[in-house]
């Protein structure tokens, strides 16, 4: 797993947005969230667009779904063949229509010689996307759309991710045996509507039965605090090795 942009929405720490690349031994690499950097994100680290199978979304905010015009429209004009899902929120596919034409008027509705295959995500529906386990759990990040936890499973290893959102016992069902959770931690201690902090993912640190937490998205505060935290921290460039978990 690489994390190829682990920053907040408004490039504190000069980071770039939401998007973490896992490749797996059992098919083609996928995308968790692909913010609006996310193509930028992805070349510099030489990772291959047109080999991704799918992108998971957990909210439709530009720094986590944004760079999706621009992952369709490259793979367009580098010829692209292979099909391209993308699963996220309900409303996800008016949302993604909506982005390319604002974008780029007209490329919503053009044939390409892939396809694109959107998957609406329904909170307690598990479902199979791309070969990979996905669930979700609507958590409390207002953003137009049912926002969502993520729990993959990928080559028996479950990889829980926060989103946007803030404290919500979906956190606990969805990393509940995972190898890792990947958890927004925007302010120290601050408490500000719909986000994570880290005082309170600390105070619920006992709650968590996964085997590791990594901290993303964070704020010019939080990166100023790096050396108080408790868990793992993000940062562009970084990649991990994960293992099966075994619940306590």
């Amino acid at each position: 797993m690489t994390f190829a942009g682990a920053g907040d929405a408004f490039g504190s720490g000069g980071r770039l947005q939401a998007c973490v690349h896992i490749e797996r031994a059992s098919g083609p690499p996928v995308l968790l969230d692909c913010g609006a950097t996310s193509m930028t994100a992805l070349k510099r680290l030489q990772i291959e667009p047109n080999e991704l199978a799918a992108v998971f979304v957990s909210h439709l905010h530009g720094d986590h779904f944004g760079g999706l015009p621009f992952l369709i429209l490259d793979g367009q004009f580098r010829r692209r063949t292979q099909p391209l899902v993308v699963a996220g929120p309900v409303g996800l596919r008016a949302r993604l229509a909506e982005a390319m034409e604002v974008c780029y008027p007209g490329s919503s509705t053009v044939r390409r010689k892939f396809e694109v295959e959107v998957v609406e995500l329904q909170p307690g529906e598990p479902a199979s996307v791309a070969g990979i386990g996905v669930s979700a759990w609507e958590v409390d990040h207002a953003s137009g759309a049912p926002p969502l936890a993520l729990r993959l499973d990928v080559d028996d290893v479950g990889i829980a991710y926060t989103g946007d959102t803030a404290w919500t016992d979906a956190i606990v069902r969805a990393s509940a045996g995972a190898g890792l959770l990947i958890a927004e931690c925007y302010y120290l201690d601050k408490e500000i509507p719909y986000h994570l902090n880290h005082r309170t993912l600390l105070a619920h640190r006992d709650d968590l039965d996964c085997a590791r937490v990594i901290l993303t998205h964070m704020s010019a505060d939080m990166l100023s605090h790096l050396d108080e935290a408790a868990f793992e921290a993000a940062h562009d460039g970084l990649t991990v090795e994960l293992k099966a978990h075994r619940r306590s």
